[in-house]
């Protein structure tokens, strides 16, 4: 069996992988009306809120399209926090529809820093949005998303969030850390096929929606919003990944979001000390925030990181990502979010350590 170790898409469950291959149903009809209600009572859930929350057919970056496109006019001043690869496309696409984008980056393989966030917003009071990244998975960094929505609430700045591979995986009190908008996929965490985007809207992201003037139509949440009431989705759904997200979500709950949370703990835990074990490298620069969903690693000098993924692939069965950007052939990633185990990161340390002295790595 293939070790699928990448950030996403992720393994499946049997149970989700049957349901995804049901018969077609009606999507205008009652059963599909069940499921849907079903799924967003689950997701409220999960996000731990009670606001808005829609399934939008489209992969995570058209969930993060979706918020820059509800909740801001062409002009509108935005600060983009980033950390990494997602943080820049973030504000990529903020300012492909016309936003004022301030950009906060910070080096990659650190985390947002409060403090400069607080200055940024202190410079300019005509900032409407703040655009953060709660989980960095090209860099394996999480943010401190409670302290860095604590600093916009403090200059009452409206929160859009990319928790696309953290909810579901870390913690992410979307009510009691006031985020406006915040977006997700089902390849990530949800144990479910790619194919649809999760996203939340709070009373304030409405009150954005409803002077927010960049085009919008198919990821209109006001659409979203007016057909949900008959638990209906405005455009035709990705059928298939509901129901396999359903069966996800019902594995989930029975978990328990606790129990979820302190599992991916453990299991990064794991993939770190073997990481360390073995005499490799992490990348964050403080582990303090390296990520409980995603491990990335520098490759050691001398070393042919493609090679050594071609090696884990074709003589292991294990497949890990390389590093994005920039960090192409420098850095390789342990993805471990979903349905994954502590086992898991024992066969990936195991493939390594056979893998890396064929690549000229000789360890401690």
């Amino acid at each position: 069996m293939i070790q699928l170790r990448i950030p996403g898409p992720t393994p499946c469950p049997d149970d989700v992988l049957k349901a995804v291959g049901r018969q077609m149903i009606n999507h205008r009809g009652k059963e599909f009306g069940e499921i849907l209600g079903h799924v967003t009572m689950r997701l409220k859930e999960m996000f731990q809120t009670q606001n808005d929350v829609f399934v939008l057919t489209a992969s995570g970056t058209g969930a993060m399209e979706a918020a820059v496109v509800n909740m801001l006019s062409p002009g509108d001043k935005a600060l983009a926090v980033s950390v990494g690869a997602f943080g820049d496309r973030f504000g990529d696409i903020a300012k492909a529809y016309g936003a004022d984008v301030t950009r906060l980056n910070f080096e990659w393989g650190h985390a947002a820093d409060p403090d400069a966030v607080r200055k940024a917003l202190q410079a300019d009071a005509g900032i409407k949005a703040v655009l953060l990244t709660h989980n960095e998975t090209s860099t394996g960094v999480t943010n401190d998303l409670a302290a860095l929505t604590g600093v916009a609430r403090e200059f009452d700045k409206l929160i859009l969030v990319d928790a696309i591979s953290s909810l579901g995986s870390i913690n992410l009190p979307v009510d009691a850390w006031g985020c406006d908008f915040v977006a997700t996929g089902s390849q990530k965490g949800w144990m479910t096929p790619p194919g649809l985007a999760m996203v939340s809207v709070s009373p304030k992201g409405w009150q954005a929606y409803e002077k927010a003037k960049m085009p919008r139509y198919y990821f209109d949440v006001g659409k979203a919003k007016k057909y949900l009431e008959k638990n209906q989705t405005p455009w035709t759904p990705a059928v298939s990944i509901v129901f396999g997200l359903a069966v996800g979500l019902d594995n989930l709950a029975r978990e328990g979001l606790p129990n979820l949370v302190a599992r991916h703990k453990k299991v990064a835990q794991r993939a770190r000390e073997h990481v360390k074990a073995l005499g490799l490298k992490l990348f964050p620069a403080a582990e303090s925030y390296a990520s409980n969903t995603v491990t990335a690693i520098h490759g050691p000098e001398g070393v042919d990181v493609k090679k050594l993924l071609q090696i884990l692939r074709e003589e292991h069965k294990v497949v890990l990502a390389g590093g994005q950007g920039k960090l192409d052939g420098k850095i390789f990633r342990i993805g471990h979010l979903g349905w994954v185990s502590e086992k898991d990161m024992d066969e990936v340390a195991d493939a390594l350590k056979a893998a890396l002295p064929k690549v000229g790595f000789k360890g401690k």
